[in-house]
């Protein structure tokens, strides 16, 4: 790809890579696996930006190749990562972490979410990040009808699981 591409990639993911801190901080709690969840999310994105058709908005596409590669099971050894050529500025994207865990009610909830589904924690994630129904949906895969329901399966579940910790 040519320099012009990876300069628009590059300005794109710095605008909006706390989406894709969100997504490891979500799916991985050890900071390696969370460092290599970043890289895979990075390549995948790096790879499928040049399809990026423009349909939807880029935190959109983001949260669904994020999402898809947390949710996969990328670590399986039968399946042996690809070389991607990748340029220095490419590799020298930060991946700092961000510190989510400073009150304890916000570690009872995280702990809560961690025991959900992989899509009900995407779900909720979404939720957090203040996006509606019809854009849970587009990036999950699912109706909005099916979003409405799942919320509220979800909510009825972390209400249990904070309870049974007080």
């Amino acid at each position: 790809m040519n320099q012009s591409t990876e300069n628009q990639f590059i300005e794109i993911f710095k605008t909006h890579q706390g989406i894709v801190h969100k997504v490891c901080g979500m799916y991985r709690h050890d900071p390696d696996d969370k460092k290599d969840l970043f890289q895979e999310i990075v390549i995948q994105l790096w790879r499928a930006f040049p399809k990026f058709r423009q349909e939807s908005k880029i935190s959109t596409w983001i949260y669904q190749i994020a999402l898809n590669v947390a949710i996969s099971d990328f670590r399986k050894e039968s399946r042996r990562p690809q070389r991607v050529e990748l340029s220095e500025n490419i590799l020298n994207i930060s991946d700092e972490s961000y510190d989510n865990t400073t009150d304890e009610k916000l570690k009872t909830l995280h702990h809560a979410i961690a025991q959900l589904s992989e899509i009900e924690k995407a779900i909720v994630m979404l939720y957090f990040e203040e996006k509606d129904n019809e854009e849970i949906a587009e990036i999950v895969g699912i109706t909005q009808n099916n979003v409405r329901v799942k919320m509220t399966r979800i909510r009825e579940k972390l209400r249990t699981m904070l309870v049974k910790n007080e």
